[in-house]
């Protein structure tokens, strides 16, 4: 018997179409009107989250040679590609969570205000960073990134994020850098 064909990696608008299918939707979380997208399910689906990391290696590999995870769901997607790709992972955390000296940068969320931080210990200093996120809204978390990266004495290599929340002007926000976006979804019901 011959061994079966090797299945052929997904292409865009059926990975798209798929990570759509798998969002769950919380209407007024984390607080009354805004759509919550959660990811859940595509994180469940032990197939088509490798797809999605696939897709990223796919589109970064070779490019990068740091991986920056932001919290929280971004150490998720950060974490199995750094692992896949065979190169390091540097967390970007929320104010406090961190030991040593960091580099903070503050930003705007569509709901509030946050500041990220990452260590200077001169890991991220000299490289060629891929910013790694689960949602992209109105680009204020990966622009803070982005400067954290600056800052940290590297270069951005590029931003891969699942999901693109239509209508927050997310991606003019980043248009300087390199963006994969997987899929884009309506901003509200």
């Amino acid at each position: 018997m011959l061994p079966a064909e090797p299945t052929p990696p997904p292409t865009g608008s059926d990975l798209a179409a798929r990570v759509e299918r798998s969002l769950r939707e919380y209407p007024d979380f984390p607080q009354p009107g805004v759509l919550f997208r959660d990811l859940g399910g595509l994180y469940a689906d032990p197939v088509l989250f490798r797809d999605v990391v696939d897709d990223f290696e796919a589109t970064f590999g070779g490019d990068v040679d740091l991986v920056l995870g932001l919290e929280a769901r971004g150490f998720v997607l950060g974490a199995a590609l750094a692992s896949r790709m065979g190169i390091p992972l540097v967390l970007a955390r929320k104010p406090g969570r961190l030991p040593g000296e960091v580099h903070r940068a503050g930003y705007s969320l569509e709901y509030g205000e946050n500041v990220l931080e990452i260590q200077r210990d001169g890991a991220v200093a000299g490289r060629r960073v891929l910013i790694v996120d689960d949602v992209l809204a109105t680009g204020g978390t990966l622009a803070a990134a982005a400067r954290l990266v600056t800052e940290a004495g590297a270069t951005v290599g590029g931003m891969g994020v699942i999901v693109g929340l239509d209508g927050l002007g997310g991606e003019q926000v980043l248009r300087e850098h390199r963006l994969r976006l997987l899929c884009t979804v309506p901003a509200s019901a």
